[in-house]
């Protein structure tokens, strides 16, 4: 592939990223960026750095997810930001960053970063539709509901950039694998991009740690079938330090794209040692998602700083009203 101007080829494999470009940018320059999945038509940009964070921030700060079909998943956030002519004339190259990005301090680039979570289950249809609306009005990264809901908030959804986002198996993770598949299938079809699976967390407890890896990789191939990104549940309430290790090493094993902390519904949700513990385990190669009690800004930049790349929420808006527009 001939490189575009701006571009230098750089492979990221130590990382465990598939970004397959460095950046180099000016100002108002037109330039594409080559992903494993293919290449991605970026318009002007004000100027450019990335960071770990499943966005990119283009002028005005209109977001463009990227979706990256290699094995680190669907959405890694790639928070591009500001490089000047001056930083590239000192040949500064762009560099990963584990910390919580300042770039990601405005409305935009915080919303690109949340699941916008409706999970109760007396949720009823107008419910549904204004989430939906809120998630499209604020850029939220996805949506996430109810199977049953699927159908639409899909149809809410459409022609924006929010992805369509549900659970399976929710939220024992009890299900017959053959269930899970089902649902998986039944979501991917009703408009699902995104599946929320929790994985069999007594058959985890247990050590049967084949039969929970059959399980996520069954849901894993139905999802990507039809084009989905899976997340698995651990509900790490309920379990050790070294089986949340183990889940994380099951999901990475069968091809998932995220690790998440919780359901919501067990004893306790998302914890900052968690969501760090959880990315120490599956390095950079896969998004971790923080779910479960994250209700203000200043939680949701805890659970970032601790490695979280994806957060659900039903607190949405609230935390992105709480910031300076």
């Amino acid at each position: 592939m001939d490189q575009p101007p701006g571009l230098l080829a750089d492979h990221f494999g130590d990382a465990g990223m598939r970004v397959t470009e460095r950046v180099y940018a000016d100002a108002g320059q037109q330039v594409q960026i080559a992903f494993a999945g293919g290449v991605v038509d970026i318009a002007t940009l004000a100027a450019v750095q990335y960071d770990r964070i499943a966005c990119v921030i283009l002028q005005q700060v209109l977001l463009l997810q990227i979706d990256d079909r290699g094995r680190c998943g669907d959405f890694h956030l790639f928070i591009i930001t500001a490089a000047s002519a001056a930083a590239k004339s000192r040949g500064e190259t762009l560099c990963y960053d584990d910390g919580f990005p300042v770039e990601a301090t405005s409305r935009a680039s915080v919303a690109a970063l949340i699941d916008h979570t409706m999970l109760r289950p007396e949720a009823t249809a107008p419910e549904i539709r204004k989430v939906c609306v809120e998630a499209r009005q604020h850029g939220f990264a996805a949506v996430c509901v109810n199977p049953y809901w699927m159908p639409l908030a899909a149809a809410e959804i459409a022609g924006s950039r929010v992805k369509a986002c549900t659970v399976i198996g929710f939220p024992l993770g009890a299900n017959a694998t053959s269930i899970k598949v089902a649902e998986t299938m039944e979501a991917v079809r009703a408009g699902a991009r995104e599946i929320d699976m929790v994985l069999n967390i007594g058959e985890l407890r247990g050590g049967n740690h084949e039969g929970v890896l059959r399980d996520i990789r069954a849901v894993v191939d139905a999802a990507h079938q039809g084009g989905a990104i899976v997340k698995v549940i651990l509900e790490t309430a309920l379990l050790t330090d070294e089986q949340k290790i183990t889940a994380c090493g099951l999901a990475k094993d069968a091809g998932a794209e995220f690790v998440k902390t919780s359901t919501g519904f067990g004893p306790a949700g998302a914890t900052v040692e968690d969501v760090a513990l959880m990315r120490r385990a599956v390095g950079s190669a896969m998004g971790v998602k923080a779910s479960g009690g994250i209700r203000t800004l200043a939680d949701l930049q805890k659970m970032v700083t601790a490695g979280a790349t994806r957060v659900g929420s039903s607190s949405s808006v609230k935390i992105i009203e709480a910031m300076a527009v």
